[in-house]
């Protein structure tokens, strides 16, 4: 059985009766946003991170680009270019998947799709959302490692990119 708490087209929330592996039942909470694209565009010598405000957490944080893919037959590598024009004002030449994460598999459905972009070139082909406050912050590919165990980048779908991209 499952209870819907909270249904929109970009996230729904719901209750549901499930049977584990082991037979013993339990009900769960599933938090099932839309999938979402995680850019990293990067040069030969270095990365480019947005500095955004997140309400949420009321701070500015070091984040990758990303992105949910609510619009209706876009591809994912359409909704990477199109969220790395909107936050990062950049377009690519080569878009590289990097495979998948899950944000939070505890209890949210969340796929993370990760891109890397090369070959990039300022553009404005597309307006920011009116509720991102974001910054583009050039940080040399060196600093990441250091940066991450400082605390200064935090944010996990981040982490995971920069792992994929810069120690493969």
């Amino acid at each position: 059985m499952s209870e819907k708490i909270y249904d929109t087209p970009r996230l729904v929330i719901e209750t549901k009766d499930i049977t584990l592996p082991n037979g013993k039942e339990r009900k769960y909470l599933f938090v099932q946003p839309v999938e979402a694209v995680c850019i990293l565009p990067t040069d030969d010598e270095y990365v480019y991170l947005i500095r955004q405000y997140r309400a949420v957490i009321d701070s500015y944080i070091l984040e990758v680009v990303a992105g949910g893919m609510d619009k209706e037959g876009e591809s994912r590598v359409d909704a990477a270019r199109r969220e790395l024009a909107e936050e990062a004002r950049m377009k690519a030449e080569e878009i590289i998947p990097r495979g998948f994460v899950y944000s939070s598999p505890g209890f949210c459905t969340e796929k993370l799709w990760l891109f890397e972009a090369r070959g990039l070139s300022s553009c404005d082909d597309f307006e920011m959302d009116e509720d991102e406050i974001i910054e583009q912050v050039r940080v040399r590919r060196e600093d990441v490692f250091s940066m991450i165990s400082s605390g200064e980048i935090s944010d996990a779908k981040t982490i995971a990119l920069l792992t994929r991209v810069l120690a493969g």
